[in-house]
Order: C-alpha cells, then structure tokens, then sequence
C-alpha cells in the first residue's frame, strides 16, 4: 500500500497521471541511482543555453558571410526564442505520449542536430537549424521543472538551483571559448558553432541510462483523481499563472537583447571582438552568482518580494551604465546585468514552482509561462536591431529595456505574494 507522501512523489509532472504497478517499480528504480538522474540533469542543463551564447560573439563574422542587415542579424538569435516558446505549446503532450526521460533523451539529439545544422553553408539552414535548436530548448526547458518536482519534492528550490546554475555555467563557458575556438579550429565561425553539437552528444549518451530505467513506465499511467473530486487547475484562467508568466517574459526578454547584442554593442563603441567576447563571457559567469543564490533564498521566504526588487534593480542599472558609458564601466555593468539576470531567471523559474500547489500543476505552469513568455522574448532582439538600424544608436533600444525592467518589477511584485495557483 503506497503512503500519501509516496503517491505524492510520483504523479507524473508532465502530465498529472499516477504509474500503475509497473510505472510505480521503473520510478523506484530511478529514483534508487540519484547520482545517475543528477548527472543526467546537470549536462542537460549545461546545453540550455549553449547554442544560444555561442552566436553572439560571432554575429559580425556570421552577417558578413551572408550579408545580413542588422534587422536580418537579429534573427539568428531571435529564430531561437521564438521557438522556445511555440516548442513549449507542445512540450507537456510529448511528455505525456512519451514520458519525460524519452523526450529529454530526444531533445538532446534534435539540438545536436540543430547546431550542426546551423553552420551548413547556407542561410536557410542558419535559420533553420535555429527552429531545430530552439524547440529543443524548449523540451527541455518545459519539462525539468516538472521532472525536478516530481523526483525532489522537498528540494525543489535547491534543485532548481543546480540546473539554473549548470545551465548559465554552460552559456558561459560557450561566451568565452566562441572566439578563442575559431582562431584555435581554424575553421572560422562555423567550426566555432558547430563544437558545441559534442555536449549536447555526451549529454544524451549520459541521458540514456535513465530512457532505460523508465522504460517500463509510460504507457502504464492512469489518469490522477485529485482528492475530494477536485477539478485539474486551470492555469490559463488564473491571475497569479499570468503574473509568474508575464514576470518570465520580461526577464526573458531583457537577457535574450543582451545575448544577441551585448558583445555588438561594446564593438561599435570601439572595443576589439576579443574584450567584448571576454565581457560577454564574464557577465555569463556572474550570471551562475545570481542563479545558485537567489532560488536558495526565494525557498526560504514566504514572499519573495525584495528579490524581485533586487534583481530588476541590478538590471536596470546595468542597462543604464550600458547607456552612459558602455566601455569606459564595461566590467561593472557586465557584472551588474550578470547577477541581476541569472537571479532573474532563477527567480522566474523558482515562482513556477513555489506558486504551483502540485508537480501536475507546475508542469502545466511552466508550460503556460514558458510558451509565452518567450514568444514575448523573442521580440526583444528582433525589436533591439530593428531600432538600431533605424537610429545609428543604442539609447533608444537601452531605454526600452529600462521600460521592460519597470514593468517587469510591478508584475513581479504581485507574483512573488505568498500564494499558489
């Protein structure tokens, strides 16, 4: 006879079903090789945002090859946020027709695939191999939160830490190594790209043991009943779910316009590709400060109302300095944007959580804010170009982000009350 706490822990995330007899003994056996799934979980994490940050340095060399506008250069990165949020909408189904291991497993393979394809010489697969990366991304960005409250209950905050944290890890170390692996390869740009489709290989490799341990699981589910005859949360229909969503849009956005043009804007006042690379690569890495620390604190809190204060301050006056003097105080406005964004994310991510009441809820959750919130990101880049080009400057596309991060703080303020979906 399964206790409460043990039917609690494993309702599948993804797709609020409760494992039969099989389904039940596969979980067990997963969750007896811990260090197994949390490998798996931290290469994972480390891809999320690889093939993303690995563009930016390059996207100079990347437009003169094709001959791309500023408008059209925006595109390389915007590709991909746009189909973060359209691979969400079908996230949550290929977890509940395949399970979360299988599809994990996939996305994987299909990102591999994708940034191989990106570096094929032609501008359509560029663009292509982005929708490939982009929707693997967002498999995999859709189904951990729901995988990690499923498997780690009572230690989701901290969990989400390791994965925020493995995550902007991995965009750092892609940042800093974009140019030094060009000129190392010898391949230009596209050997630079195409590296990074070895992590994700060893990532899926590492993922396999568990598609194997699960493998008795799907297809055995039956559907949940919640207690007392309760009805499945709705999340489109409530309040606090748009809130935690418009909060992950806006911190989406405002990190997505630096990932695409941070290292664009220190070049054109005059700095060499190498610093801005450097930069770049040091605000990813104080990113990992900001995503490790404030998930642990939000965890601790019963509102987490001063993180996000914090947090939009920092960005804000990262975005400021970056108005004012963007080389002259390069370093600590890098740093400032850094720990103001991976707090943001990891507070985005931590609110799907903590204002979820139940792991079937905060699949549905991530899903919701996930889908549109970077569908409301991918405009950010694509917006930032577009003013450039129009202005010769950077200060109106600075200046709209300053609104972002205003607009961010009001809606965050209300999503970080004490209260659950």
């Amino acid at each position: 006879m399964r206790t409460e706490e043990e039917t609690r822990m494993l309702v599948d995330a993804e797709a609020g079903v409760r494992p039969s007899a099989a389904g039940t003994a596969a979980r067990r056996a997963l969750l007896a090789h811990p260090a197994v799934l949390l490998v798996g979980i931290v290469l994972a994490s480390l891809n999320m945002r690889v093939a993303l940050a690995s563009v930016a340095p390059l996207v100079g060399e990347i437009s003169g090859a094709f001959g791309l506008s500023a408008t059209a250069s925006s595109l390389v990165t915007s590709v991909p946020v746009l189909f973060l949020g359209l691979g969400a909408l079908v996230a949550p189904s290929l977890g509940r027709r395949f399970g979360t291991e299988r599809v994990l497993f996939a996305a994987l393979l299909l990102l591999g695939i994708g940034i191989l394809a990106r570096v094929l010489p032609s501008v359509y697969a560029l663009y292509a191999g982005g929708v490939l990366v982009g929707t693997a991304i967002a498999l995999l960005n859709v189904l951990m939160p729901g995988l990690i409250k499923r498997d780690f209950p009572d230690r989701a905050a901290s969990m989400t830490s390791v994965y925020t944290g493995a995550m902007i890890a991995g965009a750092t170390a892609a940042a800093a190594a974009a140019v030094p692996l060009e000129n190392a390869l010898g391949g230009g740009w596209e050997a630079s790209l195409g590296f990074w489709s070895l992590l994700a290989a060893v990532a899926a490799l590492a993922w396999l043991p568990q598609v194997l341990i699960a493998r008795g699981r799907t297809g055995h589910e039956v559907r949940a009943v919640p207690a007392g005859g309760a009805r499945p949360v709705r999340v489109w229909r409530s309040a606090l779910a748009w809130q935690v969503t418009l909060f992950m849009g806006l911190q989406s956005l405002w990190t997505y316009v630096l990932i695409a043009w941070m290292p664009t804007i220190f070049t054109d006042h005059g700095m060499s590709r190498s610093t801005a690379g450097m930069i770049f690569a040091f605000n990813n890495l104080t990113q990992v400060a900001g995503a490790f620390a404030v998930p642990l604190l939000a965890g601790r809190m019963r509102s987490q109302r001063p993180l996000i204060v914090l947090v939009t301050t920092l960005v804000a006056a990262g975005y400021a300095g970056l108005a004012v003097a963007p080389v002259e105080g390069a370093w600590l406005w890098s740093a400032l944007l850094g720990i103001g964004q991976g707090g943001g994310i990891g507070l985005a991510l931590t609110l799907i959580v903590l204002r979820a009441g139940d792991a079937a809820t905060a699949a549905r959750l991530s899903g919701m804010a996930q889908t549109v919130g970077y569908l409301m990101a991918a405009a950010g880049p694509l917006a930032a170009g577009a003013l450039h080009q129009a202005t010769g400057s950077w200060t109106l596309p600075i200046c709209g982000v300053l609104g972002v991060c205003a607009t961010a703080l009001a809606v965050g303020l209300l999503a970080a009350r004490n209260r659950t979906v």
